[in-house]
């Protein structure tokens, strides 16, 4: 079977790996989920070449994760948002970043936090914020970025 063909499968993962199976959409939805929105930050945060991250928004557009919204008329300028079907994503993400907290990085110093803004504690990812028990979903979150010492 071809990568292409993957979608037709019926196999939930399968097909949501076809929307979201490539690490440069895994990365733009990074961004996406830290309030990134424009083309040119996507690009500086991400590092993907100009042609593949245009081509990942095309595509994230078109599956309905974002919708594309003019900011500028002259010249025409879009900002790309998470939809709630973008949103959604959201728990996948968390859980990418557990793990590779994790498996793949020092885990007394990971390079972003979880913050809930709902209490204000620092939270692992989970479905519910183990400090005040309140569920969790992408708008009650907030990322802290840590840099390097």
């Amino acid at each position: 079977m071809r990568w292409s063909e993957i979608g037709g499968q019926n196999c939930s993962v399968a097909r949501a790996l076809s929307v979201v199976g490539d690490r440069w959409t895994l990365l733009v939805l990074r961004e996406a989920f830290m309030r990134t929105r424009r083309f040119e930050d996507f690009q500086a945060r991400t590092g993907a070449p100009r042609p593949v991250l245009a081509e990942r928004l095309r595509s994230l557009v078109d599956d309905g994760i974002f919708e594309r919204r003019r900011y500028s008329e002259r010249p025409d300028r879009f900002e790309y948002r998470l939809t709630p079907k973008g949103r959604d994503l959201y728990p996948v993400l968390v859980s990418l970043l557990g793990w590779g907290d994790r498996w793949m990085t020092d885990p007394a110093e990971p390079p972003v936090t979880l913050r809930h803004r709902g209490c204000g504690e620092i939270v692992q990812p989970e479905l519910a914020c183990p400090v005040c028990g309140e569920w969790v979903e992408a708008r009650d979150m907030e990322a802290v970025v840590h840099q390097p010492a």
